[in-house]
């Protein structure tokens, strides 16, 4: 696999923000906009390293807001973003990864999935970079000064580019020394990697993201990060055993001298995951949305039930903040399986590994679970929501 760099972009001063402190530094739900940020590079797949680009003067304000992160010095930004951008770069050259994640640290909602699907379209397609972004939904019209409108401007192919933007590191660090030499207006029309990327010749391609990713730029934008809310729902599922070789749990096949009996492939731990995250949205049960009398369920893979779940959370503006598993069972033996199984949701449910909780237990040879019979298992799920 390539080596990815996160290089998250602090240092602006956020003129429009207004306030005591950058927006980078300001707090949302009681932590700093950086952190949040920062809290979601370090989990998501496929980054190996982070480097986070500062502003002059703000090394306090950023040792307060990574406490406990175990993160390399930060680099002191520039006057502009690009310049803050090749100061980040050029200080990776001494270790140079393969591919460079450049993200700006005001968008602290962007999820791990996007991160990822960032850098699959990258490695799948040949080109030397990917943009996150959203497709426009709305008519653009262009005003004269006054507000007259002179022009509606077609849609068709036009894009909301946000962060991450992920490049092949020699090539974005090139175009970003050339770019260097520009003065102080051409500079200024490099708002993004990807124009800089542009201005080199390189191929960069879109990648369809959502609209949560939004960046803070105003006090407005803060008030509305900061009205989210937090909230926890518990599944229990419980499967018998039948003749078999091998039991599902957590997406991981598991050799066993019988299986889970079941409509679907009776996977006891995303079925009660999937209870657990439906009832954080008010979304009902499994039943509801996969029931046991439609035939095109039989045999199913359950990751798709978890996965639906998830979906249904992001849907509504919100995201998976942690999943704790608890199976219940005489055996097989579970501690071998741990961390496949961690693995197994975490890919599922597209968040990262220190997201994921899974633990055994056993009734001590009590009720049905102690003589053999089955595999029980319970679920919490704790999601962040915008406050209704």
């Amino acid at each position: 696999m390539p080596t990815c760099t996160a290089l998250i972009v602090a240092g602006g001063r956020g003129t429009r923000f207004g306030g005591p402190l950058p927006k980078q530094y300001a707090l949302v739900a009681r932590q700093p906009v950086l952190r949040r940020t920062l809290a979601v590079f370090r989990t998501a797949p496929g980054i190996d390293r982070i480097q986070v680009v500062i502003g002059p003067g703000d090394e306090e304000h950023y040792r307060t807001a990574i406490a406990g992160f175990d993160l390399p010095p930060p680099v002191e930004g520039g006057a502009s973003r690009q310049r803050s951008v090749l100061n980040g770069l050029e200080a990776l050259a001494a270790q140079p990864p393969d591919l460079v994640a450049i993200h700006d640290a005001a968008r602290p909602f962007v999820r791990p999935a996007d991160i990822a699907a960032c850098l699959k379209a990258l490695s799948a397609s040949g080109v030397d970079g990917a943009v996150l972004g959203v497709p426009l939904a709305d008519t653009l019209k262009r005003a004269e000064p006054g507000g007259v409108i002179s022009e509606t401007v077609p849609r068709a192919h036009l894009w909301r580019a946000q962060t991450p933007q992920v490049f092949r590191y020699p090539a974005l660090l090139a175009a970003h020394r050339a770019a260097a030499s520009l003065g102080a207006n051409d500079a200024t029309a490099l708002t993004d990697d990807a124009a800089v990327a542009e201005r080199a010749g390189l191929r960069v391609v879109m990648v369809a993201g959502h609209d949560d990713n939004r960046k803070i730029t105003t006090a407005q934008d803060l008030r509305q990060a900061a009205t989210m809310e937090t909230r926890t729902a518990f599944g229990f599922d419980v499967h018998g055993f039948g003749p078999g070789n091998a039991v599902m749990l957590g997406g991981v096949a598991i050799p066993h001298a019988q299986t889970l009996a079941g409509h679907s492939d009776a996977d006891v731990a995303l079925h009660a995951l999937t209870d657990a995250v439906l009832g954080t949205i008010g979304a009902g049960d499994i039943g509801k949305h996969f029931p046991p009398s439609d035939p095109q369920w039989r045999g199913a893979s359950s990751d798709r039930f978890l996965r639906h779940a998830v979906g249904l959370v992001e849907a509504a503006g919100g995201r998976i903040v942690h999943l704790d598993l608890t199976l219940i069972c005489e055996a097989p033996r579970i501690g071998p399986h741990r961390e496949a199984i961690v693995e197994s949701i975490a890919r599922i449910a597209g968040v990262g590994r220190d997201r994921v909780s899974v633990k055994a237990t056993t009734t001590e040879g009590l009720g049905f679970t102690g003589r053999g019979e089955g595999i029980a298992a319970q679920a919490v799920a704790t999601v962040e929501v915008p406050r209704s």
